[in-house]
């Protein structure tokens, strides 16, 4: 009897994954709208090495299945999608946004999801890049695909190919994306609100239009006053000099800082300094204004776009990397010079802002703009949104998010019967973060790809997990717990309290805030 059972194991055990990589590669067959299976392939586990600042992860047992889709005649969309084994998946699909230009199939974004049991997508939202909007140039279908189409497509083509896997559809949806991703996320909601249950969004570069001008404005800006790298850390010190405390807390991490005024011409050079790493000329202080309060429209006068944040200057993610390192630049400029103008010789030196921000709302905005407030859809689809933002960030700015969640709030109240923004859509500032994670604060809260070894994931500490729980079991979070996983001297808490916006953490609870002055 006993080898009976000991042979009927044995069977099972070689059956099982034979009966799996038959189902998988059966996807090969399976019948799509204007896109067609590549290759649908069992994966007994993928390993990806660290990388940089990524860390080494391991994916388990999957069926791997590429795809790729031509909506149009000019469009190509490449989608990889990763299905767990039938006894390993929790009924959800999880799709992840794409960053910067996209241009990628980044399935290292997927090992997370995969391994908590999601069918799980990703798309390189219809070309390669080439770090920069080259694609777009004499390829209008491509601006669509990149805009909004390839999320679309890619979700339509999972749900196919789920049903087909599994023998069913899946229970629920989620969608999860930040800076461009975010911007995506956004698109979801708005352009296709049935699509998904749930979606987490962080920094969303939703105004892509006027952050793209704003970019081109910055960079002019610094090249008329340039401002060295090396002074970054005295204009951090008179940040936090003016602004670290006002919580009640001296810990190197503005708590919000619009509650504080800088005044760059506090350290304003005078003769004695003769222009030190510790001080500023006047055209560096008028420069740092200028980056403070953000751009103008020459003609119109109204505000481009929310400026930068005081109290980060000097982090390595943020005005390092975004403002004097470079990248506000190199996306502004390939994005007029490609995308708007199509490569017809635009010229920043030469360019008119004015006129620069007309094109973009005219050629980019009704494709890449994702800042209509009407959520109705998909609030009564069920949809839940929860976005997360760096009060740090140097790539979006964060006023730009609040901005457009107050816009929804009072959308809402004007045309909805239910008027509560708290029923569906909720948002987390981070103090001390900069773009998407990291940074000198708490800023781990399941928003980063892979978490790290230690940290726990609960629907407490994670924000992914907190919109599962929503949605399944209608707790609506009122407050993360981010971990530091970061040590620098100045910054001393390991855990910190992100409040529903607009609460702030005091003394280890969340409290209501008053207006900003």
């Amino acid at each position: 009897m006993a080898g009976r059972i000991c042979l009927l194991v044995l069977v099972a055990l070689v059956t099982l994954p034979a009966m799996a990589d038959d189902a998988c590669q059966a996807l090969g067959g399976v019948a799509l709208a204007h896109a067609r299976v590549e290759s649908a392939t069992m994966q007994p586990g993928l390993d990806f090495p660290a990388r940089g600042d990524r860390l080494a992860a391991h994916a388990g047992a999957h069926c791997a299945v590429r795809i790729v889709s031509h909506p149009t005649a000019d469009s190509d969309i490449h989608v990889e999608l990763w299905l767990p084994p039938v006894e390993a998946w929790n009924g959800k699909y999880l799709q992840k946004g794409s960053g910067g230009w996209g241009g990628e199939v980044y399935t290292y974004a997927l090992v997370t999801p995969l391994n908590r049991g999601y069918a799980t997508a990703v798309t390189d939202d219809g070309h390669v890049a080439d770090d920069t909007a080259g694609f777009t140039v004499g390829h209008p279908q491509k601006i669509r695909d990149f805009g909004y189409r390839a999320i679309h497509e890619t979700f339509l083509l999972s749900r196919r190919l789920i049903a087909a896997y599994y023998g069913r559809m899946q229970r629920q949806a989620y969608f999860v994306g930040c800076s461009d991703g975010g911007r995506e996320a956004l698109m979801q909601a708005q352009r296709f609100p049935n699509d998904f249950d749930g979606i987490v969004d962080g920094a969303p570069a939703a105004r892509w239009s006027h952050l793209m001008t704003a970019f081109v404005a910055n960079a002019r800006v610094l090249g008329h006053a340039p401002l060295p790298v090396s002074k970054l850390a005295a204009i951090q010190k008179a940040s936090l000099a003016a602004c670290d405390a006002l919580d009640g807390t001296s810990d190197g991490i503005v708590d919000d800082p619009r509650r504080c005024r800088v005044d760059p011409a506090a350290i304003q050079c005078n003769d004695k300094d003769n222009d030190s790493d510790n001080c500023l000329t006047a055209a560096q202080v008028a420069t740092v204004r200028a980056l403070y309060a953000g751009p103008v429209d020459p003609v119109t006068g109204a505000r481009i776009h929310p400026g930068l944040e005081p109290g980060m200057e000097d982090d390595g993610s943020s005005w390092r990397l975004w403002v004097l390192g470079g990248e506000q630049r190199k996306f502004g400029f390939s994005n007029f010079a490609d995308l708007v103008y199509q490569g017809q010789g635009w010229d920043p030196e030469t360019s008119d802002l004015h006129r620069d921000l007309v094109a973009a709302q005219q050629r980019e905005a009704p494709y890449l703009d994702a800042v209509n407030p009407d959520l109705r859809a998909f609030r009564a689809h069920g949809g839940k949104l929860l976005l997360f933002q760096g009060w740090g960030d140097a790539a979006v700015p964060p006023r730009g998010t609040i901005e457009y969640v107050q816009d929804v709030g009072h959308f809402m109240a004007r045309h909805d019967e239910s008027p509560n923004l708290d029923d569906f859509t909720r948002l987390f500032m981070v103090p001390g973060m900069g773009h998407c994670w990291g940074g000198p604060g708490a800023t781990s809260f399941g928003n980063e790809e892979v978490p790290r070894a230690g940290l726990p994931q609960d629907a407490d500490h994670d924000i992914v997990m907190a919109l599962d729980r929503w949605v399944t079991q209608g707790k609506a979070p009122e407050q993360l717990i981010a971990t530091r996983t970061m040590a620098p001297a100045h910054s001393a808490a390991r855990t910190r309290l992100l409040c529903k916006y607009p609460g702030v953490a005091r003394d280890g609870r969340c409290v209501a805030a008053g207006n900003p002055p």
